[in-house]
């Protein structure tokens, strides 16, 4: 039976692919930084482990106690809504550190194990934002579009090893703790050039009636990119994405 480890699964995109792994009959190693018990069904083929993946001592933790894995979900990440010009160098050393600095040592921590096996999958998360350009995340943006670059030379390189990479583009999503996670990153941020434009871009990115991306999106493109061998380098995830994704030239 095959075994997912799967990071960022206390909430969202990260928590719902746990839950449809676990549905499929997978053995599941579910990761966050405090690992919360309550959060997913018990099950004898699941095991919560902490994970700071900006922790190198936690990460070589974790690789120990997860063992041989078939499939690595890299989902974790953080993002702050904020205007370029007004993005402290600490913010951008942030993001950057988690969604790319992070996702980059998880891969490269589990590649020995998959490439000497001549098997396996690494699935990385981005997002379509990377894909069009939207106001108040270009450094976010920025941090995702640097691991798809890495992620399209890594499958180029692991093709010889028998070891699938893929990315896992989500659009806009209602289900994820993206601006609760963001708050820090905002305290103290008040600028009189950008508080109109800033209140009117969240609202209608609240209001939007178009099309989004829900958490189960988001999971079966993990499932099917996890699963399908002949699955393209970059699936999309969510109406919303599939939107962008059309725009930008297609999947593949």
């Amino acid at each position: 039976m095959s075994t997912v480890l799967i990071t960022g699964c206390s909430s969202g995109f990260g928590l719902e692919t746990a839950r449809l792994f676990l549905h499929k009959g997978w053995h599941v190693i579910a990761s966050m930084r405090v690992p919360d018990p309550q959060l997913l069904p018990a099950s004898d083929r699941l095991r919560i482990l902490p994970l700071d993946i900006t922790d190198p001592a936690s990460i070589a933790a974790l690789v120990e106690q997860a063992g041989p894995i078939d499939v690595l979900v890299n989902n974790a990440g953080v993002g702050a809504p904020v205007p370029v010009e007004l993005t402290p160098v600490e913010t951008t050393r942030a993001l950057f550190e988690t969604n790319t600095f992070g996702t980059l040592a998880m891969t490269q921590a589990f590649l020995p194990q998959f490439r000497a096996r001549r098997g396996g999958v690494v699935i990385n998360v981005t997002s379509s934002v990377t894909l069009k350009a939207l106001p108040l995340v270009g450094v976010y943006s920025a941090s995702k579009a640097a691991v798809n670059a890495f992620t399209a030379s890594l499958a180029v390189e692991m093709a010889p090893f028998d070891v699938r990479v893929r990315l896992v583009l989500p659009g806009r999503s209602p289900e994820t703790r993206f601006g609760a996670n963001a708050q820090p990153f905002l305290n103290g941020l008040d600028h009189p050039a950008y508080a109109d434009f800033i209140g009117r871009t969240i609202a209608g990115m609240r209001s939007s009636s178009g099309p989004m991306t829900h958490a189960s999106d988001v999971a079966e493109a993990v499932w099917r990119a996890a699963t399908d061998p002949s699955a393209p380098l970059r699936i999309a995830a969510g109406a919303d994405a599939e939107a962008c994704m059309a725009e930008a030239g297609g999947a593949g």
